[in-house]
């Protein structure tokens, strides 16, 4: 949440910081606000709601040129989204502008101290006390860098903080503490952000910062330091994608693209899995394979629609690997004590690999002795640098707050992990293991086909914009799939939707059910676990009994639903395990045109933002 921009050089500061800032706006659309400096002083400009509210204010009062600057556009935690809450906050002498992502958690006792010494405060936030403070140790120091080293080690919680002085014109500070800041190096000139779509326009060369660093850039150079004064060094990387890559491409919405770009997404989660010797490999593994072998219980830590990928992932792992597969929210996992040891692998999965809650409880597990492994789509993030294995992602950048691709890589990374383990423990030979292999490979042409079909499932959405609730129905890996449909609706068309397991619809859920209520029901293949398809195809009978709309996704040549579907959703055949991959994208589908329908903004639904980075 919160994006964050920073910049020195030759270009105009403003350009570039409100060009960033655009890219950032998934990350928090509260409130959008910048600092430039110039003719020895400090200007700035800052507007509650969307960017498109502090450009108006720009072109409306233009700032003065300068070659040095920080924006950010917000997601409200301390004090709502007024323009008086918006970022930058200033110090009372407006010398030192500061811009912040995360929460300060110490910040009622350290405004306490800033009030007893006279210092006014004109917001309701936390971050405003780094501005105060600031100015006080700058005004000892003279350097800010030195200065936000010294206000960082009173500080306590999760942050990334930017911030300028007006004594120090061709200077941007940075620092990082469990929440997302990188850097982008160019020629004669340098960045700050908290993702790299931010200056990709600029450079593709950027540096990952280290937990507990200050970062000092100028036009020649960046330097990084430790909060207590030492020598730092981040890790230099070069990002593969290029700016075309984080725009819209003709498409109405980034979630359009999004879904669109899944086949592509999914081929290239796959490429260079399979070595010469035709052993499935990871990105980077420093687990032994003999500790591998020795695992007695797997736990996958995850939230939201990486929650739902966890939940599939158990499946897999224990049909896969016969070791017994948890799936815990992360935000709940460490406060009820899980039992953890030497002999647990945890499985950590963040599309950004900044997830706050994630975050923590990767850190507690390591604490318990346990190995982890992360499946993350950002290269350097906190979570892969703080594990012991890194499964990356090749989603390319998602900027639609509601996931869509991440969610298929994510998915197909969770198959590749399971199927390495049992390479590794010996469940499944090298054969089985290559024809699942092939079966994935083959599914991005599935997903194709898929997307083809789109348009009775846009109509049917379409349809269905005045209603008030959808149900959804799976069994197996259906069930996830189901959750996974039912939070899409939620985040995108604001709708009260539940997503059941369908064995689950006589224990409650059934009273739900009433005259046209629609209900999507994920079918399993009718091969391999006919049981299961024999018993869903019952349930859709009893919803539809019961006066239900239902909505049914089945796979090509599946006939015996045919007869209870009032609408009926085809996707390609696939193994079982596999088909969540072609059955959620129907889903998304519909809920991004259900949306649109319904007249909401897709990209950047209510109240939510792409990243969580604070618990």
């Amino acid at each position: 949440m919160c994006g964050i921009v920073g910049y020195v050089g030759s270009q105009s500061a403003l350009d570039v910081v409100m060009a960033g800032l655009k890219r950032l706006e998934y990350r928090g659309y509260d409130s959008a606000g910048v600092a430039v400096l110039a003719d020895g002083g400090l200007a700035g400009a800052k507007k509650a709601g969307k960017l498109v509210n502090l450009e108006k204010e720009l072109a409306e009062r233009p700032l003065p040129a300068g070659g040095t600057g920080i924006g950010h556009t917000r997601w409200a935690t301390h004090g709502g989204p007024t323009d008086a809450n918006a970022h930058p906050h200033l110090d009372n002498a407006g010398r030192v502008a500061v811009v912040h992502n995360g929460i300060i958690e110490n910040f009622a006792c350290l405004r306490a101290e800033l009030a007893e010494r006279g210092h006014e405060l004109a917001s309701e936030t936390d971050t405003e006390v780094v501005a105060h403070l600031l100015a006080e140790e700058f005004s000892s120091c003279a350097d800010l860098a030195e200065a936000m080293r010294l206000v960082c080690r009173r500080l306590e919680g999760a942050f990334t903080l930017v911030a300028v002085h007006a004594d120090e014109p061709d200077v941007v500070v940075g620092a990082r503490r469990n929440s997302p800041l990188v850097v982008g190096v160019g020629e004669g000139e340098a960045f700050l952000a908290s993702d790299v779509a931010a200056f990709i326009a600029h450079t593709r060369s950027a540096i990952e910062l280290g937990q507990d660093q200050v970062v000092e850039l100028r036009r020649d150079g960046v330097t990084v330091t430790g909060f207590d004064g030492s020598a730092g060094e981040g890790r230099a990387y070069h990002v593969d994608w290029d700016v075309s890559a984080a725009e819209k491409g003709g498409y109405d919405y980034f979630m359009l693209k999004e879904i669109a770009e899944q086949p592509k997404a999914v081929a290239d989660t796959l490429l260079g899995r399979v070595d010469a010797a035709g052993s499935l490999t990871l990105d980077e593994v420093r687990i032994p394979a003999a500790a591998l072998r020795e695992v007695e219980k797997v736990v996958v830590v995850a939230c939201g629609t990486a929650f739902h990928a966890g939940l599939i992932a158990k499946y897999a792992i224990e049909h896969w690997t016969r070791v017994p597969c948890e799936v815990e929210l992360a935000s709940e996992f460490r406060y009820r004590d899980p039992i953890l040891d030497a002999r647990t692998l945890v499985i950590a999965i963040s599309q950004s690999g900044e997830t706050m809650d994630t975050l923590m409880a990767l850190r507690h597990a390591r604490e318990q002795g346990a190995k982890v492994l992360a499946i993350c789509n950002t290269n350097g993030s906190t979570i892969p640098r703080e594990s012991d294995a890194v499964l990356y992602t090749h989603a390319g950048p998602e900027v639609a707050v509601a996931s869509t691709k991440a969610f298929l890589t994510q998915l197909v990374a969770c198959y590749l992990v399971a199927l390495y383990l049992g390479q590794v423990r010996g469940t499944k030979w090298g054969d089985e293991i290559r024809a699942v292999v092939r079966d994935l490979v083959a599914i991005s042409g599935a997903v194709e086909r898929v997307l083809e079909t789109m348009e009775p499932v846009r109509a049917l959405a379409r349809s269905l914009a005045d209603k008030n609730t959808v149900l959804f129905l799976g069994r197996h890996v259906g069930y996830p799939v189901a959750l996974e449909g039912a939070l899409k609706l939620k985040e995108l068309a604001y709708m009260h939707a539940e997503g059941f397991a369908a064995g689950e619809l006589k224990h409650g859920p059934i009273a739900l059910i009433e005259d046209d209520v629609p209900v999507v029901v994920v079918v399993p293949p009718a091969r391999g676990r006919s049981v299961l398809h024999d018993k869903i195809v019952s349930n859709i009978q009893e919803i539809r009994a019961r006066g239900a709309r239902t909505i049914v996704i089945a796979e090509e040549g599946d006939e015996a639903v045919v007869p209870y579907a009032d609408h009926l959703i085809r996707v390609p055949a696939t193994p079982t395990l596999l088909q969540p991959l072609v059955a959620t994208v129907p889903l998304q589908v519909f809920a991004c045109e259900l949306a649109t329908a319904r007249g909401n903004e897709v990209d950047q639904p209510r109240n939510l933002a792409k990243s969580v980075t604070v618990e």
